[in-house]
């Protein structure tokens, strides 16, 4: 299938949509194929997913798609598809009561194709319209269910494969939080790992996290570089002109003889962590993703040995409160890093979170605290 077909594919789904055409709709997919929904679950087949359609169009009778065609990305048999939705709900959605207004708020459609048929999708939304419009007495129960949302979409904490082994943890520091990490396990075998940090805090930089996840994966499973990644994302976020839409993000991708090529847009620079004694501080990079169309983001690479391990890290490290005005700083991490530089990942990540903890103390968190080890085995 060439960009054109599956632009003209996408496009004929959508007006399927608007029209509310459920027969359409459901030709669109394989028999066996599957559909990952916040709202649905997951949804296997063709009947399952007919049926999806079906209380989707009762659940919302005025639901409609606005797609941004400039956003469209596609290459190979994948393909992300962006879309602004605006519908009324009648019932609960996500635990959610129903406002009764008409509601905005942004999807992007992750979509594999085998030949002119849809055979995977994942559907990631940014809610933070819907959390616009809820009563304060209300609030509470949305932020547990935004929580738990999304907790869902970070990656599972522990990953291994052949050569690597990567653990990550992430400690908002309100109910959901901007900061986010992904692993994506590359069809050339090469593993790519990536730890970002979105502007402001709560509902509305969370909902942005999820969709650059999302934007993200895309990205790196299409084996873009890092530096092609990273271009292509912050192009999508000065169009969208989402509010928060500023983000800092490092990406990198580990291939099986420990080259590890990374790129970095405004984010803190990652350690490597010397197995043999020592740290790099891998300070090249880029500028913030989403604010200037044309920046470019420089690709770098650096090679690991046996042991050696990649720290990546959110401000919320760096920057957590000690007493009177100190804060933890850098220092503090190199040398817990290095105290433990022999240490497995999970060792490592335990042990830096509980130097941050030792520090602080009684004192409440400011910021997100994220951090991940990728080590080289």
């Amino acid at each position: 299938m060439t960009r054109d077909e599956a632009s003209r594919l996408i496009s004929r789904y959508h007006d399927a949509l608007n029209a509310h055409d459920v027969d359409t709709l459901t030709g669109f997919y394989s028999e066996d194929a599957v559909v990952v929904s916040p709202i649905f679950s997951t949804l296997t087949g063709r009947t399952a997913i007919r049926e999806s359609f079906g209380n989707l169009f009762r659940l919302a009778p005025d639901y409609h798609v606005q797609p941004d065609p400039s956003l469209f990305i596609f290459e190979g048999a994948r393909a992300a598809d962006i879309n602004t939705v605006r519908a009324t709900y009648s019932e609960h959605l996500l635990g959610l009561a129903p406002t009764g207004h008409r509601i905005e708020y942004q999807i992007v459609r992750l979509v594999t194709f085998r030949g002119a048929e849809i055979v995977h999708e994942q559907r990631l939304y940014d809610l933070a319209a819907v959390l616009e419009r809820l009563e304060k007495v209300r609030i509470d129960d949305e932020l547990k269910v935004a929580g738990d949302i999304q907790r869902a979409l970070l990656p599972r904490t522990h990953h291994r494969g052949a050569y690597f082994e990567a653990i990550g943890a992430s400690r908002p520091s309100r109910s959901i939080g901007g900061d986010f990490f992904e692993y994506v396990d590359l069809p050339s075998g090469a593993f790519g790992f990536a730890l970002g940090d979105v502007s402001g805090k709560g509902p509305a930089a969370a909902l942005l996290a999820a969709m650059i996840q999302g934007m993200l994966s895309v990205g790196a499973e299409l084996e873009r570089s890092p530096s092609e990644t990273l271009g292509q994302m912050n192009r999508a976020l000065v169009r969208r002109r989402i509010e928060p839409r500023f983000a800092t993000l490092v990406l990198g991708v580990l291939a099986p003889d420990g080259r590890f090529n990374y790129a970095n847009a405004g984010h803190l620079p990652p350690l490597v962590v010397r197995r043999a004694g020592g740290i790099e501080r891998l300070s090249t990079g880029g500028p913030l993703l989403g604010v200037f169309e044309d920046a470019l983001f420089p690709g770098h690479r650096c090679q690991l040995r046996p042991g050696d391990t990649v720290v990546a890290f959110s401000d919320g490290v760096t920057e957590a409160p000690g007493e009177g005005d100190d804060l933890f700083g850098e220092e503090r991490l190199l040398a817990a890093a290095d105290a433990h530089r022999l240490s497995k990942p999970a060792v490592l990540v335990d042990a830096l979170f509980g130097a941050v903890r030792a520090f602080s103390g009684e004192q409440a968190a400011t910021d997100d605290v994220t951090i991940t080890a990728l080590q080289y085995l």
